[in-house]
């Protein structure tokens, strides 16, 4: 573990010292490393920033803590005082939320101090604490059934699949967040009770896992499992017990590892905000190990996702999965674009790849993605509310969560999304400060007797301002102010007292103004922003406009907003309204990108917003604006644009029309469809199976079985008439399965395959009229004796 120079703190509070201790701990053995400030030590001031976090707060205060802990109380063979919370709360993912709750509720009370989120927490801790002392083993947990099948997993009895261990909904993954709640609350809040409960669990999971071997470790680590090497190392630099620090290697899975160690990108088809949690935990073991190769290869993930997947709000993935990178059609035509939770936690792997090597590559990334992604992702009205997936689909629109009711992975996310803005304004090295982001903040460093006050209007103003207010009448240090590079040319100006002065440029993304500084200093920063358009990552004519690190969209209509605020069912983070065809989206029509920028007319009176009538060709579309994609929400959008030359024009619209007119006839049609061997579309299904297994081929995900695995298929008016299913290898000799629909069995083996591309059959089979007349359709695939099931791709229900 790394030595700490204790002289730094005499000053400090004993709570103050544990809060600085959780991020600078995190930032290795390295004397070039920078370190984080606490959250104590920052605070906000106005900006959409502050207000997302006041958003945030009154959102957090809205949830009634006794619903969470209802999964933890009846696991615990305690009486709950409420009823448990719906949607992902009660149908196995029980509790990750609560998790997810305590680390939020931590960070908010380090950003501002309010009392009534700390007391919140700590009736949290208390309860939870009640249930660890009741359960007696130090587990404490909401998993349905989670003691028994944490038995079994300890005994080696051990059922994988990807998103599902022992017949649990990826439990690893569920009790990760309790742990990171429990650390934060301890680290973060200073909650002592915590303290003692994280290493009551920690030491739970060491016995559970104690007498599995390192193949059994990486076979429970095929189930998605978040960041659960990442908390043992974190127990480890907390405690210096070397045996939290083996088992954090020993829980890093190997299939993804490997591979990177190599520089290789294996990762086309994988579920993507599974793989990105493991590679957090990669970097943290490499900064408490020293492992230079760990690092690289956390490296090496970074560049590849944010080079091959990230769209231009810092964003990834399509249906949560990462694509093949040389074709983002499927990021235009789904509805499912970027995951919030693959931000946040890129963002947490920037941080601190930053922190070791800073680069402007890193804040550049950083600052896009939570300017655009992150701070778009709540909405700002009364409720709050988060965003799960942000489809980059020609005018189509995000749907938000409720207090009461929806409960995704990206709810949990988001409410520690917007507690933690201060986190990375400011770092320092030694007696350097460093100015990371151009938020409105206070910096109050205690240890050095500096407060930073910066001001200004960002992004509406191109230009910050740093008020310096020292303990001592003058004190010399420097301050490394970041030089973005989106900054133009020669525009970059630091005039301290109103004088110009020269400034060195340190090449690595930041310029040095050392000197001794006097109390009442001020340092003012010009940043003119340039704007550009930026292709989509595969290199295709669809582009997005960016002003500075401000990614601008324009709103087209507000009609057909379904599901707006989400609801209780299943599929309710999904933007379920009707999909507008993309040939009648307004297309930008000039010779070249530099066209495009030079044809934007400033709005007068409405600062950052453009008008691109000179670029529109249908007249229906000549009004609309470009703006901030934050400031846009509760409608149909435009993020990305097609685009095409006056030559061009009447070509690529008709191109586009008939491949539209082709997808939403099918869209048109379907009642319910299923992508087997994904996640969300399994779960929100109701999958279950025996001796199932799921993988990947060309990008296309599948499931098969020698037992069986069934669906519950949503039919709403009871128009169902026709089920279609994409098979691979109906051919083989090994393959011997029938159907059941609701109990009605078809001999699905015995069929002619009149529809074939390549090694894919799609196969439609009449739904019986016993069975067309119901709202939900149980569909069975079973395997007979001694066969079994084909790769099974695809699934629709059709009218």
């Amino acid at each position: 573990m790394r030595k700490i120079n204790m002289n730094l703190f005499k000053t400090m509070s004993k709570s103050a010292f544990v809060l600085f201790l959780l991020i600078t701990t995190s930032l290795c053995a390295q004397n070039e490393s920078l370190k984080s400030f606490p959250l104590t030590a920052v605070r906000l001031l106005d900006s959409p920033f502050k207000e997302a976090e006041q958003t945030d707060i009154h959102y957090l205060l809205s949830i009634d803590p006794d619903r969470l802990l209802a999964p933890y109380l009846r696991e615990a063979g305690l009486k709950p005082k409420k009823e448990s919370y719906g949607n992902w709360e009660n149908t196995g993912l029980d509790g990750h939320i609560g998790g997810h709750y305590l680390t939020a509720l931590s960070l908010m009370y380090a950003s501002t101090g309010n009392q009534e989120i700390l007391d919140r927490l700590n009736y949290m801790i208390d309860e939870l604490n009640a249930c660890q002392k009741n359960t007696g083993n130090g587990y404490v947990g909401g998993i349905p059934g989670g003691l028994n099948m944490w038995n079994e997993i300890a005994e080696g009895n051990i059922k994988a699949g990807l998103f599902s261990l022992n017949n649990k909904w990826v439990p690893i993954y569920n009790i990760h967040k309790t742990f990171a709640g429990l650390r934060d609350a301890w680290l973060i809040a200073r909650n002592e009770i915590a303290k003692k409960m994280f290493i009551d669990l920690v030491d739970w999971f060491v016995g559970i896992t104690s007498n599995l071997s390192d193949a059994q470790i990486q076979q429970i680590l095929i189930s998605e499992h978040g960041g659960i090497n990442e908390v043992f190392a974190d127990a480890y630099d907390i405690t210096g017990n070397e045996k939290y620090l083996t088992l954090a290697k020993r829980l890093s899975d190997e299939s993804i590892l490997n591979p990177l160690l190599k520089q290789e990108n294996k990762l086309v088809g994988k579920h993507a905000n599974t793989q990105i949690p493991k590679v957090i935990g990669y970097e943290r073991i490499a900064e408490l190990s020293g492992d230079e190769e760990w690092e690289k290869a956390s490296n090496f993930f970074w560049n590849t996702v944010v080079d091959e997947w990230t769209v231009s709000i810092g964003g990834n993935s399509v249906r949560e999965h990462f694509h093949d990178p040389e074709n983002f059609n499927s990021m235009l035509d789904s509805k499912e674009g970027p995951e919030t939770c693959n931000t946040y936690n890129m963002l947490k792997l920037t941080k601190m790849l930053q922190a070791h090597h800073p680069s402007e590559k890193y804040m550049h990334f950083y600052e896009r993605a939570l300017y655009n992604h992150i701070l778009s992702s709540q909405h700002p009205g009364d409720k709050g509310g988060f965003v799960y997936f942000t489809p980059m689909r020609p005018r189509h629109y995000r749907v938000y969560s409720q207090a009461q009711q929806g409960f995704w992975c990206c709810v949990g996310s988001g409410m520690e999304n917007h507690a933690k803005y201060g986190e990375f304004i400011y770092a320092h090295k030694d007696e350097d400060l460093y100015v990371n982001l151009f938020i409105p903040s206070t910096l109050s460093w205690v240890e050095e007797g500096i407060k930073i006050t910066q001001g200004n209007d960002f992004p509406y103003s191109e230009e910050t301002s740093l008020k310096i207010k020292l303990n001592k009448r003058s004190k010399k240090f420097g301050i490394h102010i970041r030089k973005p590079d989106w900054v133009i040319e020669n525009g970059f100006k630091v005039k301290v007292n109103d004088e110009k002065i020269e400034v060195e440029d340190l090449n690595n993304g930041y310029v040095l103004v050392k000197r001794r500084w006097r109390s009442g200093d001020v340092v003012n920063i010009s940043l003119p922003m340039k704007t550009v358009v930026e292709n989509m990552p595969d290199g295709s004519s669809w582009v997005s406009f960016v002003h500075g690190p401000i990614v601008l969209g324009a709103k087209t209509d507000t009609t057909d907003l379904k599901g707006l605020f989400a609801d209780d069912s299943r599929m309710g983070h999904i933007a379920n309204g009707a999909l507008y065809p993309i040939d009648e989206a307004p297309m930008l029509v000039a010779d070249d990108n530099n066209s495009f920028v030079k044809n934007l007319v400033p709005v007068k009176g409405k600062p950052l917003h453009y008008n691109i009538k000179k670029l529109i060709k249908n007249e229906s579309y000549k009004n609309i604006e470009l703006q901030p994609f934050y400031t846009i929400h509760d409608a149909r959008y435009m993020l990305y644009w097609p685009t095409t030359t006056q030559e061009l024009y009447k070509a690529k619209k008709e191109k586009l029309r008939t491949e539209e007119a082709n997808k939403l006839s099918l869209e048109l049609q379907t009642v319910d469809q299923i992508a087997l061997g994904e996640q969300q579309p399994e779960s929100d299904h109701g999958f279950k199976g025996e001796k199932t297994k799921a993988g990947e081929i060309n990008n296309l995900h599948w499931r098969s079985s020698t037992a069986w695995f069934s669906y519950q298929l949503k039919n709403p008016e009871s128009k169902a008439r026709i089920l279609r299913i994409t098979y691979a290898n109906l051919k083989d000799e090994n393959v011997g399965f029938d159907l059941s629909l609701n109990g009605q069995k078809i001999e699905a083996s015995k069929i002619d395959i009149n529809k074939e591309n390549k090694d894919l059959y799609v196969v439609d089979y009449i739904v019986p009229e016993i069975v067309n007349n119901k709202k939900t359709i149980g569909l069975k695939f079973i395997a007979r004796e001694k066969k079994s099931t084909p790769k099974v791709f695809y699934v629709r229900l059709l009218k």
